[in-house]
């Protein structure tokens, strides 16, 4: 199976399963926008809680923030967004296509496939010009350059200028985190890769204020702690690795930059960033906005503006090297057998219920199961088909146990419990089920 065709396989999947939808489908779509189904939303809402619950509830130095996405134009004049966030565009005359300046050796040319854009003898490029990433839009009844606003192109901003607010009232002291889960925009001039680079994003961040003398012992702690924990979600060594930036890729604002990347059929790509920011942000907007943003230490009267170290996290992409890293193909018993090998704990379906037969009360068993074990878990319910079918699409949507209620249950309240990955089957006496489920399912 070639790169393509394993993305191709994946895309018909999401959608078949109900994990991911074209958005306004029955418009035709929209460009690099996606929605999220069933299956989808449950599997990203695993992803993110288990994020939090690492970044939050496990620590007693990092604080939860719900910003805003409209936010005072002057927070991206102080950030460069406004003057700096740009990327050069050029377009072809000859197609209509619009591609990154910067970028052309990684697009192929609608006219020449075999070639790339500007290569073709068709090609006609524009000259270079900066194209600025931000949505914007207007506050209030009148567009007028006053009324200007921008959907946020990342989720960082709400937190620094938050900083003062989040260690007053939670009372925290240097070194202390912030995290936040929210929507982030960028009108990008290529997106693709289905939900690998879209136009509408959700980030999970954390902003780490440190002593700027502490800056890189913090900085090597991150950078391991978020490999340790996308290891943790069961993805595969072998795929992960780590990226670091050399001097000329550095963003303007950071000390030091590492990239998770993971090896997708497209090629190895950074789903998270770790990037000692310095004291950039902060410095900026207290220029900006005339605020005191610095730091006393308690202890030492020092008075200083706190080093940042980010951890910035794509959902959307995190989801997409789960579902990648997940899927697999294998034969069993001369049939193909399609699984996503998700993690017990991540996946959005827990188990599936399925009476052997439509008679003789075992529906009536498999819905009361159903119905006693949905009050903790995800579950479903399916009668429809034979038995194997009904495996089959279990597996597909990462469901990691099948129960079946057979004529024995009628007998002795026993079920099967038919395990995703390994395919064993056991008996367990169905008021057992919850503590079976619940051993199972812990992260």
């Amino acid at each position: 199976m070639t790169d393509t065709q394993l993305m191709d396989k994946l895309v018909s999947l999401a959608k078949r399963r109900g994990f991911v939808f074209q958005s306004s489908e029955i418009y035709g779509g929209l460009g690099s926008v996606w929605d999220y189904g069933p299956l989808g939303v449950e599997l990203k809402k695993n992803l993110k809680e288990r994020w939090w619950r690492s970044m939050v509830h496990e620590r007693g130095d990092i604080e939860g923030l719900d910003a805003a996405i409209l936010m005072h134009a002057r927070v991206w004049e102080a950030s460069g967004h406004v003057e700096g966030f740009t990327d050069p565009l050029v377009d072809c005359r000859t197609c209509k296509a619009r591609f990154r300046a910067d970028q052309l050796d990684q697009f192929q040319c609608p006219q020449k496939p075999s070639k790339h854009p500007g290569e073709a003898n068709q090609c006609d490029l524009t000259e270079p010009r900066m194209f600025n990433l931000m949505f914007k839009t207007f506050m209030g009844p009148v567009e007028e350059d006053a009324a200007v606003v921008y959907l946020r192109p990342e989720t960082a901003q709400g937190i620094y200028v938050n900083y003062l607010n989040v260690m007053q009232a939670a009372r925290q002291k240097i070194p202390f985190g912030i995290a936040q889960v929210g929507k982030a925009f960028r009108n990008e001039i290529t997106p693709g890769n289905f939900i690998f680079r879209t136009r509408e994003f959700e980030q999970m961040e954390m902003q780490f204020f440190v002593r700027p003398d502490e800056d890189e012992r913090w900085f090597d702690e991150w950078k391991e702690a978020r490999m340790q924990w996308h290891l943790g979600l069961g993805i595969r060594a072998e795929k992960l690795r780590f990226h670091e930036h050399a001097p000329d890729e550095l963003a303007h604002y950071a000390k030091k930059a590492f990239d998770i990347e993971y090896e997708f059929p497209f090629g190895w790509h950074e789903f998270e960033g770790i990037h000692n920011r310095t004291d950039f942000d902060l410095s900026r907007h207290q220029e900006f906005s005339g605020k005191k943003l610095e730091y006393m230490d308690p202890a030492t009267r020092e008075r200083f503006v706190p080093y940042i170290i980010e951890t910035s996290l794509g959902a959307d992409r995190l989801a997409l090297v789960v579902l990648v890293d997940a899927y697999r193909e294998e034969e069993v018993e001369g049939e193909l057998r399609v699984v996503l090998g998700l993690a017990p704990a991540l996946a959005p379906i827990k188990a599936g219920i399925y009476p052997l037969v439509k008679k003789d009360g075992m529906p009536e068993v498999a819905r009361r199961i159903n119905d006693d074990l949905r009050r903790r878990f995800p579950v479903f319910c399916d009668d429809g088909g034979s038995i194997g079918r009904r495996y089959r699409r279990q597996d597909e949507a990462g469901t990691p146990f099948g129960i079946t209620v057979d004529g024995q249950t009628l007998e002795d309240q026993t079920v099967t419990v038919r395990d995703r990955d390994t395919l064993v089957q056991e008996r367990v006496h169905a008021d057992q089920l919850v503590t079976y489920l619940e051993e199972r399912l812990a992260p």
